[in-house]
């Protein structure tokens, strides 16, 4: 009798609604991310363009690391449909389909004016990202409870990442059998699900007043973070603790291709090992977090992080062998969505529900500085040092982050959200 009431009782938890509809937006969100970091990335370099000029690429992801500055707009006004989060999350990703076939309608390899419309088209996908990621981020702590957030946070991430496999995988192999505007029109068109979830999800609870006005919702929300005590160093700890991992996969797919893998080699590994890797560290992650808590799961993730860039040099020393980029791609996967899902959970449960998406957009773009400004260095330092050492050196910068854990993460401590 026991049983049967348990039973119902955890299948009920897991199958949520609230987490159902986070995983479909957290699959929203990562499909465009990888669009810009491995589609654009692999295009250009078939279109001839050179290596550095690919990293310098990754400037158009500079959204992703401003979005705190239009972020108020989101919490201060509300459009005349859906309500305040689901209206402008629609309208985002409305804009940011056209913007993903419209890049589907270049052609880098004619060179100069068309290199700069491939990069402008790049630019406005990372915008209507970035606005969708603010909607979502502040939608996502508005629905779940303090509780659910470490949960919660964890069927985002396995979404994200679904959504980047359907792009890295299901893209690149689409790209060695058909034209590459046929390929962004079907990564448009994996946008779909998303919008059909933005109609039908419920809009979360009001739990505090909108801001009325520009001082409440502009200067208020960092005037109440940056009152906290360290906050400056708050901030520095989250721009450090992804540091490594996030620039040793910066160039992940030029490095590949360097490696002598074909397109359809690596998007096949992605899709299918990378795939389970994603659903079992996602999983396995969301059990860790509920397990140990917060602090402790980012001190685990992120050893398992700096571990998966020494993978990356090991691939660099051994060249082209499928096996192992089976294993270096299936450990990535697996560590940096265990460590990105303890991230979100942290950074959610510091923010103040009241200023939602314009303090959670300020630091989810300081999350995204190695990603886009780091890593658009990335290019010059391979080129220089070899795929080798620049791993190494990834793998070294990420040892900061970690030792920042003792002050901001402590082991015996516990986050108050848990």
């Amino acid at each position: 009798m026991h049983q049967s009431d348990t039973h119902p009782t955890l299948l009920r938890r897991i199958l949520n609604r609230r987490f159902m509809v986070t995983f479909a937006m957290g699959m929203a969100s990562g499909l465009p991310l990888l669009i810009t970091m491995t589609l654009m990335q692999a295009w250009a370099k078939e279109a001839g363009v050179s290596l550095k000029n690919i990293g310098l690429m990754a400037l158009v992801g500079l959204p992703y690391t401003l979005k705190f500055v239009w972020a108020p707009i989101f919490d201060r006004f509300s459009l005349p449909f859906l309500g305040r989060r689901r209206g402008w999350l629609l309208t985002n990703q409305l804009a940011l389909f056209c913007a993903i076939v419209a890049m589907g309608m270049t052609r880098p390899d004619l060179g100069g004016t068309h290199v700069t419309i491939f990069v402008l088209a790049g630019f406005l996908i990372t915008f209507f990202s970035a606005s969708q990621d603010i909607v979502i981020d502040a939608y996502r702590r508005e629905d779940l409870t303090d509780a659910e957030l470490g949960l919660g946070s964890s069927y985002y991430i396995y979404g994200y990442r679904v959504g980047m496999l359907i792009v890295s995988g299901g893209g690149l192999i689409l790209a060695d059998y058909m034209a590459w505007h046929l390929v962004f029109l079907i990564m448009a068109c994996c946008l779909l699900p998303g919008i059909i979830v933005t109609l039908i999800a419920r809009e979360p609870p009001v739990h505090e007043a909108a801001p009325v006005n520009f001082r409440e919702s502009v200067i208020a929300p960092f005037v109440e973070f940056f009152s906290r005590s360290g906050a400056i160093w708050i901030l520095c700890f989250i721009i450090l603790y992804k540091l490594g991992d996030n620039m040793a996969i910066a160039l992940s797919t030029p490095f590949y291709l360097d490696m002598g893998f074909s397109k359809t080699e690596i998007g096949a590994v992605v899709k299918l090992v990378g795939f389970w890797a994603t659903l079992i560290g996602s999983f396995l992650g969301g059990a860790i977090i509920l397990r140990t808590g917060i602090n402790r799961s980012l001190w685990l993730f992120g050893a398992l992080q700096m571990v998966s860039i020494i993978g990356f040099a090991i691939l660099a020393k051994v060249g082209y062998h499928i096996g192992l980029l089976t294993g270096v791609i299936c450990f990535e996967n697996l560590s940096a969505g265990m460590g990105t899902a303890a991230f979100v959970a942290f950074m959610a449960s510091i923010t103040n529900k009241k200023f939602t998406a314009t303090q959670y957009a300020l630091l989810s773009s300081l999350m995204g500085i190695p990603r886009v400004l780091i890593s658009s260095s990335t290019g010059f330092l391979a080129e220089q040092m070899g795929w080798f050492n620049f791993f190494v050196l990834c793998t070294l910068l990420a040892l900061p982050g970690m030792a920042m854990l003792v002050k901001f993460a402590p082991w015996r401590e516990r986050t108050r959200s848990e």
